[in-house]
Parts: C-alpha cells; sequence; structure tokens
C-alpha cells in the first residue's frame, strides 16, 4: 500500500480511478471507511459512514452504531453518532463524538486519505490526541508510534510531517479551527438526520 513515497508526496497508481487522478464520493451515499498501517495491512473498517460533503480535498461523513472490523475480525458497534473528517493536504483525520455530556473528539495522525470509488482509505500512524468537551486534550500512543517506526521502518521524512502536524493539530485544537469550531460537529450532525429520515 504505497501511497506516499519518502518525500510523503501522493505518488501511486492506486490513487487513480480510471483515468481520472481520484473519484469524489456523493453527497448522502453510504461508503465504508478503511484504515491501513504502513505496512499495507488492514488495521480497521467502519462498515457504513454517510458523505455529507465529498471534494476531491474535503470529506465530511456521519455514521451512528456502525459496525468496526479490526484486524484481527473482531467487530464491535460504535456507540454513539460521530461526525468525520477528512482533509487531503492534512496528515490526521478526526473524529466528533456527540455524546451527553458534549462533544469528544478523537484525531487519527494518518496519511491523507484517498477515495478510490471503494471506501475512503488511510495510514494510520499510531498517535492520537484524545479532546474533551471543555477543550482539554491528550496525546496518545506515543510508544506504540516509537515501537511501529522501528518495526515498520517508517522513513524519516514521515516521523518529520507527523511530528509537524502534531503541532498543527494541536494550534487547530486551541484556535478552534475546522472541525473544532463551535457549532461544526452540530451543523454536520443535523445535516445528517437529513438522510436519516
Amino acid at each position: 500500500m504505497e501511497w506516499f513515497n519518502v518525500t510523503g508526496y501522493k505518488a501511486s497508481a492506486k490513487m487513480k480511478v480510471g483515468e481520472k487522478l481520484m473519484a469524489v464520493p456523493i453527497e448522502g451515499e453510504p461508503i465504508q471507511i478503511h484504515s491501513y498501517k504502513h505496512n499495507g495491512h488492514i488495521h480497521r473498517i467502519w462498515d457504513e459512514t454517510t458523505i455529507l460533503k465529498g471534494t476531491q480535498n474535503l470529506i465530511i461523513g456521519g455514521n451512528d452504531r456502525t459496525i468496526v472490523t479490526e484486524s484481527d475480525g473482531r467487530t464491535w458497534i460504535t456507540r454513539e453518532p460521530a461526525i468525520c473528517y477528512f482533509h487531503s493536504q492534512q496528515w490526521f483525520n478526526v473524529i466528533g463524538m456527540i455524546r451527553e455530556d458534549g462533544i469528544h473528539y478523537y484525531c487519527n495522525l494518518s496519511s491523507p486519505f484517498i477515495y478510490d470509488g471503494e471506501a475512503v482509505k488511510y495510514i494510520d500512524y499510531d498517535l492520537d490526541i484524545k479532546i474533551f468537551p471543555d477543550m482539554t486534550f491528550n496525546l496518545l500512543d506515543e510508544d506504540e508510534y516509537e515501537r511501529h517506526k522501528q518495526e515498520m521502518k517508517y522513513p524519516e521524512a514521515i516521523d518529520r510531517i507527523l511530528k509537524f502536524q502534531v503541532n498543527q493539530l494541536i494550534q487547530w485544537i486551541r484556535q478552534r479551527k475546522g472541525p473544532f469550531a463551535p457549532d461544526f460537529v452540530d451543523l454536520w450532525y443535523e445535516r445528517y438526520l437529513t438522510y436519516r429520515s
């Protein structure tokens, strides 16, 4: 699953669908989300997410109680509605989960997404940021990142990109930018509900 060369730029024919650079998902349509590891092995699959906005640069989706399949075949069902944010220029994606006590965010440090007509796909790079409704946050899985960096031989360029993106993501959180803007999740959740009715 070589989507990126060592400089971190998109470099694979896997991005092409027919003669087009990349397919664009259709708003209102259900799609899957596939998370891979750097070695090309599947990490996790979300069975169904409704596309709320789809362009070559940005995908926003919504799901609720969707089946998630882990790499070992184990399955579980998400517990709450969620709005997912993917951007083609960012090495992270964001999931805003709507819970009784407010919006919780889970951010995956990852490759930028591709959409190949089958699913939204990205490479998961271990590091995560968990954000609470009061916008305090924790950086998670640093030990896992260091271990996988050695085992899977992450290129130095990707290591630099990811460290830069952690800092950029923290700035976005503090500035309430993009998917962290105060009304972002609520507005997109309202749109999601129109497709469910």
